[in-house]
């Protein structure tokens, strides 16, 4: 049998990415995915796309993502493979010169699709063969206009916080105690609660939306409740994040910080609003889907 070749593209041999269909998706879209180069509209660069190839043939390939501004990937997101080469997927992965996270676009309720339950199942074991674990699956969400928006319920009071070392204390605070599995990775890492505060705000920082628009928020006789980040990504308008610190839990305060981002947002133009948390997250998915946010995709996180 012929040797596998694996190696990145370049923009005149980008076409080759779309040259492998899986079966069982044509057409369906499941996934999530429409590959396109930045050059030609879209999110994905060339160099940061590898291929196996077989006499020539795609037999797996993988997409790594970054923002405009990033000089190396900071996950990846489109893999897979023909039938049978889950092999040459893993390889493909253990070969690529990045070590970051994979996520893993699924629709919304895709273990009831048996088609893509089996797809799904056959990329998180190549992508473990390859030495990656698994983390945590996500729901994310998307709000319009259409979805409604419901009334602020003015228990809080928010305002703009421009100290980073002021934000960097709340969220320490916020994360001695969190149910977020990336927060509690790094939590339990090396770097502790300083690397997970920092974390948070290096993607603050990362986020192209203004710096002003980060605010705290506190009760009425002064005392903090939390945070809400109100942003926008490389994709749009988000919810950036969203924190209660210990000693004002138990009052459903992440319902109020939620609906005041999603207030923020629409009031500066936003027509789509995406946000996300983690499946595990209960208090949180409650207050997405009271706030009129809805479920448009799930995602497994694999590091």
């Amino acid at each position: 049998m012929t040797d596998t070749v694996i190696r990145a593209l370049t923009q005149s041999d980008a076409h080759l990415f779309d040259s492998l269909q899986d079966p069982c998706l044509v057409g369906r879209g499941a996934f999530g995915h429409r590959y396109a180069t930045v050059r030609d509209g879209g999110e994905y660069r060339p160099e940061w796309t590898w291929v196996a190839l077989r006499d020539g043939v795609v037999v797996a390939r993988a997409a790594w993502w970054g923002g405009p501004q990033d000089t190396e990937p900071v996950l990846f997101n489109y893999f897979d493979f023909a039938p049978g080469e889950d092999a040459a997927g893993a390889e493909l992965l253990r070969r690529a010169p990045w070590s970051v996270e994979y996520e893993l676009i699924v629709p919304a309720g895709w273990r009831e699709l048996p088609e893509v339950r089996a797809a799904a199942a056959a990329r998180v074991a190549a992508a473990e063969a390859a030495g990656l674990e698994l983390l945590v699956e996500r729901y994310r969400y998307e709000w319009t206009p259409a979805d409604g928006l419901p009334e602020r319920p003015g228990r809080l009071v928010f305002r703009p916080e421009p100290d980073d070392e002021v934000i960097l204390e709340v969220l320490r605070r916020v994360h001695t105690v969190t149910l977020d599995a990336h927060a509690r990775r790094a939590v339990e890492g090396p770097g502790g609660l300083e690397q997970a505060a920092r974390e948070e705000l290096d993607f603050f920082h990362w986020c192209p939306s203004p710096r002003s628009w980060w605010q705290l928020a506190y009760t009425p006789d002064g005392a903090l409740a939390g945070i809400h980040v109100p942003a926008r990504n490389p994709g749009g308008p988000c919810v950036g994040f969203i924190g209660v610190v210990p000693e004002a839990r138990g009052h459903g305060y992440g319902y109020d910080l939620l609906i005041e981002s999603t207030h923020f947002l629409a009031e500066r133009g936003a027509t789509s609003i995406a946000g996300a948390t983690d499946r595990g997250n209960t208090p949180m998915a409650r207050a997405f889907a009271r706030a009129g946010h809805r479920i448009v995709q799930e995602r497994v996180h694999l590091v």
